[in-house]
């Protein structure tokens, strides 16, 4: 009649070039999985619901071609020129677009995704990775610490660099803010990140120890591009972008900026359970990892595996992998555990991670018995026993401060 065409978009023998980009989705629809998987594919390139009078044949050459068909999981190969050369959100718009608004799909999952060198060339990556921050902090054989302030909201600026300072002259290596701490009207942006640098410098001359903070930039473009040099002109080396709320786009933006500055980007995911909690609808953390370290952050939070938050350990180590393998031009992601963590879970992680790892633990420092000092000097003893080989139980003898935590939270992982 004129109507569909969906399954033009379906050649299972088609075999992808080079230049391809290949996206892997499952599908759930009461269509026949061919029909279904040719929606799919003429939405995100060049279809629409009916025939066409005219169409002509380089336009053909970019319609999108299901390859593959597995259950109700498909592989969709699009010609990279669909797709504008450095554009994330264009590149979303079209294989994470329409396509999940269509009536005749019910649940349709963004798995991941493969990119050639083509099409890779259009992107930085991480400006330091985890070679370079672990240049930055001077710290070569073991986990990077990180923690942050809780309550995560409340505490005022001369408050909060008090927490920082006694966590740093514990042993913790970098402050974090959390997600939802920007600039709120009891604790301001430029208060805090004064007192929180003047307490830095202070623990970093009682400890000898290279001391940073992730600061939440967080906010309207053109204000991160200011906090960004605010920052900078501290002589701090990071910043931390929540960059789900705040975008591919802005991420993308802040990128090069950062690169101007030479500071390193912390990537928050916060958010992210709206997109990948549902195991059929909506992208997954191997997309979103993906995406973050192609733009180019250096730290990248992918869970835990054993903590509070959802995520099994397969899911987590895949994350890992996205991070740290070899992938073109890009450097490693240094990889970031949290989420209910505490010293009596340390081994689980690394034996996780390995020490290519930020581990930050929050509740799990500042709820120590002795306070936030001791919490920090608990984590560095409890990674310090897993460096060692020896049990955190045995390290601990001699060591009140770990020996308080395994006293408190045991090995046990919270929920």
């Amino acid at each position: 009649m004129g109507f569909e065409w969906y399954t033009d978009f379906v050649d299972t023998s088609y075999e992808p070039s080079e230049d391809d980009i290949i996206c892997h989705f499952a599908v759930n629809s009461e269509l026949p999985i061919e029909e279904a998987a040719g929606r799919v594919a003429s939405e995100s390139s060049v279809g629409t619901w009916t025939t066409l009078a005219k169409l002509p044949e380089r336009i053909k050459k970019l319609m999108a071609k299901v390859f593959r068909i597995e259950g109700n999981r498909i592989s969709v190969a699009y010609n990279v020129e669909l797709f504008e050369e450095g554009n994330i959100p264009q590149f979303l718009s079209s294989v994470a677009g329409n396509i999940f608004g269509m009536r005749a799909i019910q649940g349709l999952r963004f798995e991941d995704f493969e990119i050639p060198e083509v099409f890779a060339a259009n992107f930085a990556g991480p400006q330091f990775g985890i070679e370079g921050v672990r240049n930055l902090l001077e710290i070569r054989d073991r986990p990077i610490t990180v923690t942050v302030p809780k309550p995560k909201v409340g505490f005022d600026a001369k408050e909060y660099a008090e927490i920082g300072f006694k966590s740093w002259v514990g042993g913790i290596d970098i402050l974090k803010d959390d997600e939802n701490l920007t600039s709120q009207p009891f604790n301001r942006f430029e208060d805090r990140l004064k007192e929180v640098m003047k307490a830095r410098d202070k623990a970093e001359k009682e400890t000898g120890e290279i001391k940073s903070f992730l600061i939440n930039i967080t906010a309207e473009t053109y204000e991160m591009e200011r906090r960004a040099d605010l920052v900078a002109d501290y002589g701090n080396e990071f910043v931390m972008i929540d960059i789900l709320t705040v975008g591919f786009s802005a991420l993308q933006t802040l990128r090069e900026k950062c690169e101007e500055i030479g500071v390193a980007i912390h990537a928050h995911r916060a958010m992210h359970g709206a997109l990948t909690r549902n195991p059929e609808h909506g992208i997954s953390l191997r997309v979103i990892t993906r995406l973050s370290r192609l733009v180019g952050v250096d730290n990248m939070h992918v869970g835990t595996g054993v903590g509070k938050m959802a995520g099994k350990r397969e899911e987590v180590s895949q994350l890992i992998d996205i991070c740290r393998k070899e992938w073109y031009h890009f450097k490693p992601v240094f990889p970031v555990s949290s989420g209910g963590l505490h010293p009596g879970i340390v081994p689980d992680v690394i034996d996780l991670f390995g020490k290519d790892v930020l581990i930050q633990a929050g509740g799990g420092v500042h709820g120590h018995p002795g306070g936030s000092e001791s919490g920090a000097k608990a984590l560095r003893q409890a990674i310090e026993a897993c460096m060692e080989g020896i049990s955190l139980e045995e390290y601990a003898r001699d060591r009140k401060e770990l020996r308080q935590a395994l006293e408190k939270w045991g090995r046990i992982s919270p929920k």
